[in-house]
């Protein structure tokens, strides 16, 4: 494939690590971004030498993001792929307990930073030659159905998939293509916890199974694949058994 550039977001543990390492083995550019630098570099370290660029920033703030994209058309005069995948989740407390303080920073970084993200891709895209390019959201099994206390993070992916659509739509005129990957139980730092016993609707504490998160990546870079004029608007991978279709 002709050099195509890509930004990770969240490029520093889990899905987004995975994610952005199986792009660079697929021969893509990847910048690396999130909060951590140290995180960022462990990845770029695990991937071919010279295929990663590593850029700290906080999504959830505009003026990192703004900076964020000054370094990739600076760098690179383009932008092929944007995962948007950072995100974080607040304590598991009742909703009447849940602080307004915890509830602002899953939005600001879930939501907001997935927006300000794609805003800043979608200035680049439309303007560089060829035109256009790709936005995978991260959405999760939470875009469709909660989980017990979960009210800020339920909220926001559920929100995600709004912004897919809209992005789509509105990514048409620009040749920009926006899919949604929903994620169920990825053995990750965040979603490993499942095998340990999380509580199901009815009030039990219980294990659920999970899958390698290699899947996931693999997915991404899928997606990622696809010439412009097609496009996968939501898929689905999850941990065949884990308990999202069925009752109880």
């Amino acid at each position: 494939m002709a050099e195509k550039i890509a930004l990770v977001t969240g490029a520093g543990s889990g899905i987004g690590r995975a994610s952005a390492l199986a792009l660079m083995e697929a021969g893509w550019q990847v910048v690396l971004t999130g909060r951590r630098r140290e995180a960022l570099e462990a990845t770029a370290a695990q991937g071919p030498a010279g295929q990663s660029l590593v850029h700290e920033a906080d999504v959830s703030r505009p003026e990192d993001v703004a900076r964020l994209f000054e370094t990739i058309r600076a760098r690179y005069g383009r932008l092929d792929l944007l995962f948007n995948n950072a995100g974080v989740n607040a304590p598991g407390v009742p909703l009447e307990d849940l602080s307004f303080e915890d509830w602002s920073r899953v939005v600001a970084i879930n939501l907001t930073g997935a927006f300000l993200c794609a805003q800043g891709a979608f200035r680049l895209m439309k303007e560089q030659s060829p035109r256009g390019g790709r936005i995978i959201n991260n959405g999760s099994i939470s875009a469709h159905a909660p989980r017990p206390n979960s009210v800020a993070y339920t909220a926001t992916k559920h929100a995600i998939s709004g912004l897919t659509k809209s992005l789509a739509l509105d990514g048409r005129k620009y040749d920009i293509a926006c899919g949604q990957i929903d994620i169920g139980n990825a053995d990750t730092e965040m979603g490993g916890r499942m095998k340990h016993g999380v509580p199901q609707a009815d009030g039990r504490i219980a294990p659920e199974p999970v899958m390698d998160v290699a899947h996931v990546a693999k997915s991404v870079v899928f997606m990622a694949s696809l010439p412009l004029d097609a496009n996968v608007l939501f898929l689905t991978v999850m941990a065949t058994k884990m308990p999202f279709v069925g009752r109880g």
